[in-house]
């Protein structure tokens, strides 16, 4: 390139004294038409997490160009060619509903790229399209962003991606005594949902059920939330919203196992109709549960997905993910999700995906001796502690309240009430919905059979 530029490129990049970290940029403008700018990058080992630094540095910088040709990837792995792509794509990435939006110009990408590499373009443009899509669903308002509304965007993603869709609305809802799901949705004028969909392989050996929580609007119910906790509350759906995306996905990635999405969707308002704390519900496979806070919600509409997953479908292995509890934000901060997992193996693979994908994950323990706490008098269980047990660990004991509708099937738990949601623009994240989960998941889903 020095040759066709007529410019000493390694000189400049010695003048700005470039050291080649992850993510450094180093412009050099030039007086021809194309190209207008050369950008150097710096990819460091050119890792699989240093590539995408660099990828996201890079799409970050050039929101506002046409077009970008990189030979940056020339010689990288296909794992970090696609880390790269990834990086690039999710950091241009914007949502708005303003009348007069300000669009990201960036139209084209071209790569340069060693053997293999194509394989892993592919890959990484369908796994960006999915977080995209997960991003753009969490980020609606809930205005127009019903259950039915959740749904039908489901549908047209099964349509397009070969994945059979199938809706329950709030009769077929009531007719199958799915109770924890009709009384969180109870308290709305917008009835709940839920929402199965399914992918299914010739040959597959595994059958994994994946399962997102998908509140539309998150109030609290009657025991309401303050106003300035219900702001960010359209995107109590992120969980929902990573199923219905990574569903999108599958057929593009060539996944091999059978995989059913289940996205139980309501809305949780306060009404005349609505849940009461001291009500006993009876969720699907039976089991009752005594209701202490409505605004503990996420957990009702999940536990009959669960139940239903455990009776119905006869998973290999179930995974969940939901923005569940305030207290795993607590712990570990608004950038790892909490990982609960009832199989070491299960929580490996997992770790491994997440950091392969880019999203940071940490193990949390199921502590057997805080299970006591969800004992009730009068019910088989309660969806909060018993305030008289002084147990703290609320993200622990919501997941110990899940787990007893799992079967004692293989199951994992992740509670993503933390990176679901950014209040800033940072590398490949972008402020407001992350589309967290997404990439752990397919990268996870592309090693099974």
């Amino acid at each position: 390139m020095s040759a066709r530029l007529g410019i000493d490129l390694g000189a400049h990049l010695v003048r700005e004294k470039a050291k080649g970290q992850p993510g450094e940029l180093i412009a050099l403008p030039l007086a021809q038409e194309q190209p207008r700018l050369v950008l150097f990058v710096g990819i460091g080992t050119a890792s699989v997490e240093d590539m995408r630094t660099a990828g996201a540095a890079l799409g970050r910088r050039c929101r506002d160009v046409t077009s970008v040709a990189t030979t940056a990837c020339i010689n990288a792995e296909p794992a970090a060619l696609r880390a790269f792509i990834e990086g690039l794509l999710l950091s241009t990435y914007s949502f708005s509903v303003k009348s007069d939006p300000k669009p990201i110009v960036l139209e084209r990408v071209d790569v340069d790229y060693r053997d293999g590499g194509a394989d892993a373009l592919d890959r990484a443009r369908a796994t960006a399209r999915a977080v995209r899509l997960a991003r753009d669903l969490t980020n609606t308002p809930s205005l127009g962003k019903s259950p039915a509304w959740l749904a039908d965007r489901a549908a047209e993603v099964g349509l397009a991606a070969d994945v059979q869709v199938k809706v329950r609305d709030e009769k077929a809802l009531v007719a199958e005594k799915f109770g924890g799901i009709t009384a969180v949705g109870a308290g709305s004028t917008r009835p709940p949902r839920l929402i199965e969909l399914s992918w299914r392989p010739k040959g597959a050996r595994t059958h994994v059920v994946l399962v997102g929580k998908g509140i539309t609007f998150d109030s609290g119910g009657l025991s309401i939330k303050p106003a300035d906790g219900m702001t960010a509350m359209k995107t109590d759906m992120a969980g929902g919203a990573a199923v219905i995306a990574v569903m999108g996905a599958l057929g593009a990635l060539g996944v091999r196992a059978r995989v059913t999405g289940l996205v139980p969707a309501a809305e949780n308002m306060p009404s005349g109709s609505a849940l009461r704390p001291g009500d006993v519900i009876r969720h699907y496979g039976g089991r009752t549960v005594e209701v202490l806070n409505t605004d503990a919600e996420g957990r009702l509409v999940l536990a009959d997905a669960l139940a239903y997953a455990d009776s119905k479908l006869r998973p290999d292995v179930m995974i969940d993910l939901a923005t569940l509890t305030g207290a795993a934000t607590v712990g570990l901060g608004r950038i790892h999700g909490a990982l609960y997992a009832t199989e070491d193996l299960l929580a490996g693979e997992l770790i491994a995906a997440a950091h392969v994908g880019g999203e940071a994950i940490w193990r949390m323990p199921l502590v057997e001796d805080y299970r006591a706490s969800l004992d009730s008098a009068v019910a088989d269980l309660r969806n909060i502690s018993d305030p008289r047990a002084h147990v703290s660990g609320g993200s622990i004991t919501a997941a110990l309240f899940l787990r007893e509708f799992t079967g004692g099937r293989r199951w994992a738990h992740l509670d993503i009430a933390g990176p679901a949601r950014a209040d800033k623009d940072d590398g490949q994240t972008t402020r407001g919905a992350t589309g967290y989960g997404v990439r752990l998941l397919l990268r996870w889903l592309e090693t099974l059979d």
